[in-house]
C-alpha cells in the first residue's frame, strides 16, 4: 500500500445466508446464499472521488458499508490507510439524524467523542461547522425536524465534517431531495472537496450526478465490478455493453430525440446468478462462451472492463 492509498480493495466479495433452518435440515433442503458482492478490487488515491453507478440492487451500498467498516466481508481483504478518519454520509437525511437531539449536539458529538477540540472550543466549532454547511450558528438550538430536506442533509455533511475526516463515504447523498435542492448540495460537495482536499468514495444510480462529482467511476452490475476508468472515459468511450446500455437509458433533456432507451430485461436473482457472464442474460452480444466462462477484469487503454470482447468489434461485426 503506498502513501497515495486511502482504501484498497482486494477482491472483497459478501454473502448472505446459506445456513439451514432446523425444518430444512429435516426435509434434505440446502438454502440459497445470495452473492451480494462478488470480488470487487479498486483502490482510491488521496484527493481523489471514486464513484459507483449501477442498478438499484446491484450491491453498491454494501460495497460502501464494508468500505466504511460497517460491515465485514466474508471474502477479500482490505487495506486503509493507518492514519485516515472516515466518516460517512447516509442517503435518508430524515433517518440519519437524532430526532431527540439538538442540532447542535449531533454536530458536536463527533468532537467531544474524538476530543478534537478542547470543552470551551466545541460550541465554536459547530457554529463555525454549520456556517460552512450554508446553515446558521442560531440552527444549532432546534431539533432536526425544524428543518426541510435539503437542510437536513448539510446537518449530516456538518456532522461528518465535525470528525476532521480525510475521507468521505457518501452512499446516494442527494437521491432522497427534490431536483433544485440536490443541485445545491453537490455544489456544496464540490467546495468542499476542493476547500477540504478530501478522499471520497461517491455511491450514486445518477449518472449525470456521478459525471459532475466523480474523477473515476466504478460500474457494478449483480455484486461485480464490470467497468472501471476515469469519468471521461466512462462517457466518452464505455468498453462494457452494460455501461454503454447505462448510459444510453439516462433521459438526456437537452437531445432532440426525447424516447426512451431502457436496459432490456431484468436485473437476474442474486441468489441464482447466470452462468459465466452475469450480464449476458441482458447483453447484445453474448455467445456461447459468455454462458460457460466468467470473464476476468482485463485491462483497457484507459482501465478495466470484465467483457469477453471488445466493445467496438462486436458492434462492428453487428452492423456487418
Amino acid at each position: 500500500m503506498s502513501a497515495e492509498d486511502v482504501l484498497i480493495l482486494d477482491a472483497v466479495s459478501k454473502a448472505y445466508g446459506g445456513r439451514a433452518s432446523m425444518l430444512e435440515k429435516m426435509l434434505g433442503h440446502r438454502p440459497k446464499s445470495l452473492q451480494a458482492v462478488r470480488e470487487v478490487s479498486f483502490t482510491i488515491r488521496k484527493g481523489e472521488v471514486m464513484g459507483l453507478v449501477g442498478e438499484s440492487g446491484c450491491g453498491k451500498s454494501t460495497i460502501a458499508r464494508i468500505a466504511a467498516g460497517l460491515m465485514a466481508p466474508t471474502g477479500g481483504a482490505i487495506g486503509r490507510a493507518g492514519d485516515t478518519r472516515q466518516q460517512m454520509i447516509f442517503q435518508d437525511p430524515f433517518s440519519s439524524l437524532n430526532p431527540r437531539w439538538r442540532v447542535h449536539d449531533i454536530v458536536a458529538e463527533p468532537i467531544r467523542t474524538h476530543k478534537l477540540r478542547a470543552k470551551k472550543d466545541v460550541s465554536a466549532r459547530v457554529g463555525e461547522l454549520l456556517r460552512q454547511v450554508g446553515l446558521s450558528e442560531a440552527d444549532g438550538a432546534k431539533f432536526p425536524q425544524a428543518f426541510s430536506g435539503g437542510q437536513r442533509q448539510r446537518i449530516s455533511i456538518a456532522r461528518a465534517l465535525a470528525g476532521e475526516p480525510d475521507f468521505l463515504i457518501l452512499d446516494e447523498p442527494t437521491s432522497a431531495l427534490d431536483v433544485s435542492v440536490q443541485a445545491q448540495i453537490l455544489d456544496l460537495l464540490r467546495d468542499l472537496q476542493a476547500r477540504l482536499h478530501l478522499t471520497s468514495l461517491f455511491i450514486t444510480h445518477n449518472l449525470p450526478v456521478v459525471r459532475l462529482m466523480a474523477d473515476r467511476i466504478g460500474v457494478v452490475y449483480l455484486g461485480e465490478l464490470v467497468e472501471l476508468a476515469p469519468t471521461d472515459a466512462i462517457f466518452e468511450h464505455p468498453r462494457h455493453p452494460y455501461t454503454r446500455l447505462l448510459i444510453d437509458a439516462a433521459p438526456d433533456l437537452d437531445a432532440e430525440d426525447r424516447s426512451l432507451h431502457p436496459i432490456p430485461g431484468e436485473l437476474p436473482d442474486p441468489s441464482d446468478p447466470p452462468s459465466g457472464c452475469v450480464f449476458r442474460t441482458r447483453c447484445p452480444f453474448a455467445t456461447d462462451l459468455c454462458a460457460k466462462e466468467r470473464p476476468e477484469l482485463r485491462n483497457t487503454g484507459a482501465g478495466k472492463v470484465r467483457c469477453h470482447y471488445d466493445l467496438d468489434l462486436a458492434e462492428t461485426e453487428m452492423a456487418a
